[in-house]
């Protein structure tokens, strides 16, 4: 029988990474993407294109390379820990590349509309129909559907909230439609918003602008993306003892982790102290804003109350007059224009999808939604884990594969009425841990995740038998860093090269630091002496308490020590 054929739509790393989960399972990917090129989020384009993502020319990622790699392909060792998105895109072309996935993708083909066949009940078939261009659309019939369109296509511009903004005599647009600070010299700006895309763009701007005004609700938790020492912070802070250490003990873990942030700079000092407490919801990563702050090239101030012709006036009473440009960071609403409406149903804040990828009604489990999750961490191994997941799903629900598929470990879904409740739950814990809204309403544990759909798939490390049989390499799954290859030790997709991904990965964090090597320094005498005083001196006190040898021959012996210098 002929492999099942499965559309993915859209060719952003959580596409790319479906493809190769369904070559993996031995389904037939063709993956339908509506820009001229891979990439998604990623692709910077010249020009803001309607209902696809877009980023600004100075983009990097939030992420350190190895922990936003894909579990089979380490990143090269000479690309920068923390890349601009033009390094991230020769990243992701490497991968297609490596995997031959670029044959099955489809370009500047839009999909229009995916639907149940009629036979859907028996079959679990949709029919997908695409568009190249406005007189050629075609109608496919597929087995399964993966979407991977994200959550950055529609901005989310709120007029209604402020009034006045009729009235404003400058220019407004949302952080969607920027691209550089070019035009805005000289020029007043006020950004509302403090995500990661307004506090960018606010130091971005401020480096030309006459001031940058920083407009926040609520605060925020601010943290570099280089931790002491100088290493990638999320390297240094992700592993899974650390996520141990904040399950037994999260209220100190908080406050731990704050009092640190606030070392290097006082939240409340700066304006930026938020409500929430640290891991209530995704921080700002950005390493320039401070020091914009303290350089007054950026004014934290509150929420903007109203517009008055050229002024922005704040809840606390506070006016800014002449400003020029207001640059509206206020997030962006999701949807699926081309699903079923009934598919769009949400529980709480949230879409109604179990474990964030399956809808639970429809009586055959052939349509996943994958890449659309929000965590403390990289969306490349989460997504990847979620394909890898759906796609033994999908594999499960195929009629020939259902005699063996307990024997291939492959994947079936509780009924609907379990995965209801599961969903309800997940969407209460949610809440209450997180600072869900309308706006960011995806959270979810980063490794905890993983390790449910890892443990789903088969692929979940065993760390007491890792310990047992390869103590090493269990060090580093466990104290170390937890970068995605963790996932390829055992089980389906199994990778050989897993191991040595992950011994050899703090070579390539230090890689590419080594643009200048700074020669050790060489033993000095007054080094030498600290080191014979130090041991001298915890002989001294060793031999005095333990073996109760006469102070005077110890002080004998240390004076014949020093002679010797």
């Amino acid at each position: 029988m002929a492999a099942q054929r499965v559309a993915v739509i859209g060719a952003g790393p959580s596409g790319l990474t479906s493809i190769k989960a369904c070559l993996e399972e031995g389904l037939e990917p063709t993956c339908f993407e509506s820009s001229y090129d891979i990439g998604g989020l990623w692709k910077f384009k010249e020009k803001p294109e309607p209902g696809r993502a877009n980023i600004y020319q100075s983009v990097v990622i939030n992420s350190s390379k190895e922990m936003m790699s894909f579990s089979d392909f380490p990143p090269p060792a000479e690309l920068p820990n923390n890349m601009h998105h033009s390094e991230i895109m020769i990243y992701l072309r490497l991968y297609a590349q490596a995997f031959n996935l670029t044959q099955h993708i489809h370009l500047q083909t839009t999909v229009i509309s995916v639907r149940q066949r009629p036979d859907f009940a028996a079959s679990g078939q949709w029919e997908v129909e695409t568009e190249k261009t406005e007189a050629s659309r075609q109608m496919h019939v597929f087995d399964a559907v993966i979407v991977c369109t994200g959550h950055f296509t529609q901005p989310h511009l709120p007029l209604t909230d402020f009034p006045g903004i009729e009235s404003f005599q400058g220019r407004y647009f949302h952080s969607w439609d920027y691209r550089s600070a070019e035009g805005l010299e000289g020029k007043r700006v006020v950004v509302i918003g403090i995500g990661n895309s307004g506090g960018d763009i606010a130091v971005d701007i401020s480096r030309v602008a006459e001031k940058v005004y920083l407009s926040t609700r609520s605060g925020a938790w601010v943290i570099g993306r280089v931790a002491p020492g100088g290493l990638p912070a999320d390297i240094v802070r992700v592993s899974r003892m650390g996520n141990l250490i904040r399950k037994l003990f999260p209220s100190w873990t908080n406050k731990t982790l704050e009092k640190k942030l606030n070392a290097p700079f006082d939240h409340k000092l700066y304006g930026l102290q938020p409500k929430h407490a640290f891991f209530a919801q995704v921080p700002v990563v950005n390493d320039d804003l401070p020091a914009r702050i303290i350089s007054g090239r950026v004014q934290v101030k509150p929420n903007v109350k109203e517009f008055s012709g050229s002024s922005v006036i704040f809840t606390d009473g506070s006016i800014i007059d002449k400003v020029d440009v207001v640059v509206f960071a206020t997030g962006y609403n999701y949807g699926f224009p081309f699903l079923p409406a009934a598919l769009q149903a949400k529980c709480g804040y949230r879409l109604c999808l179990y474990k964030h990828i399956f809808h639970p009604t429809l009586t055959k489990p052939t349509l996943a939604v994958v890449g659309f999750i929000h965590g403390f961490g990289a969306i490349n191994p989460l997504a990847e884990m979620q394909a890898r997941w759906a796609t033994r799903v999908f594999k499960a629900n195929d009629d020939d594969s259902q005699l063996q598929h307990h024997h291939e470990g492959l994947i079936t879904l509780p009924t609907d009425k379990i995965m209801m409740k599961e969903i309800e739950k997940d969407t209460a814990e949610m809440h209450q841990k997180h600072a869900c809204s309308e706006r960011y309403p995806l959270y979810v544990d980063y490794i905890p995740y993983q390790d449910s759909l890892a443990e789903q798939v088969g692929a979940r490390p065993n760390i007491p038998w890792l310990f047992v049989t390869d103590p090493k390499l269990a060090l580093q799954v466990f104290y170390g860093p937890a970068t995605p290859y963790q996932y390829r030790l055992t089980g389906p997709g199994r990778w050989a090269g897993a191991r040595q991904a992950i011994l050899t990965q703090w070579d390539r964090v230090i890689q590419p630091f080594k643009t200048r090597v700074v020669p050790e320094p060489e033993t000095k005498p007054s080094s030498t002496l600290s080191i014979i005083m130090v041991f001298s001196c915890a002989a001294l006190l060793s031999s005095f308490v333990y073996n109760k040898q006469p102070l005077s021959s110890l002080l004998s012996y240390y004076s014949k020590s020093l002679s010797k210098l």
